[in-house]
Order: C-alpha cells, then structure tokens, then sequence
C-alpha cells in the first residue's frame, strides 16, 4: 500500500470513529445544518456572480437553483 491509500484509509477509519461517537439528536441535526452550510457557499456564489443583486434578488435566485435541482432529482 502507497503511503496515500494509508492515509486515505486511516482518515476514513477517524471519520467512521467520529461518527460513531456522535451522538443521535447530533447526527439528527447533521442534515439542516448541511443543508444551511450548502446555502451560505450557494449565496456566496450568487453574490459573486451577481455582484449588483440586492438580498431579495440573491433569495430568489436561490430558491429558483433549489427547485431546478429538485425537479432534475425527480427525474432520475
């Protein structure tokens, strides 16, 4: 084994570990806040993209991104 695949496996054995120890009603809350996490980088990108956009334009861009990306998951 390379020294990357041993690095590779003993950072998934660290992240199996961790997960393990957390918590339920943690893991529970694991979804929203990635799910607010993917949010703020998604504004961050509408902002940079539409620099002149005000907070209720970068909203609705944001909404209209979410409910592009529900509509193609319903379609696999």
């Amino acid at each position: 084994m390379n020294p990357t695949q041993e690095l590779a496996d003993a950072l998934f054995r660290d992240k199996l570990a961790t997960a393990r120890a957390t918590p339920p009603e943690e893991r529970l809350l694991d979804g929203p806040r990635l799910f607010d996490f993917a949010c703020a980088l998604a504004i961050a990108g509408i902002k940079d993209q539409f620099p002149d956009a005000d907070e209720a334009q970068v909203r609705r861009i944001l909404e209209e991104r979410l409910e592009l990306v529900a509509r193609l998951e319903v379609r696999r």
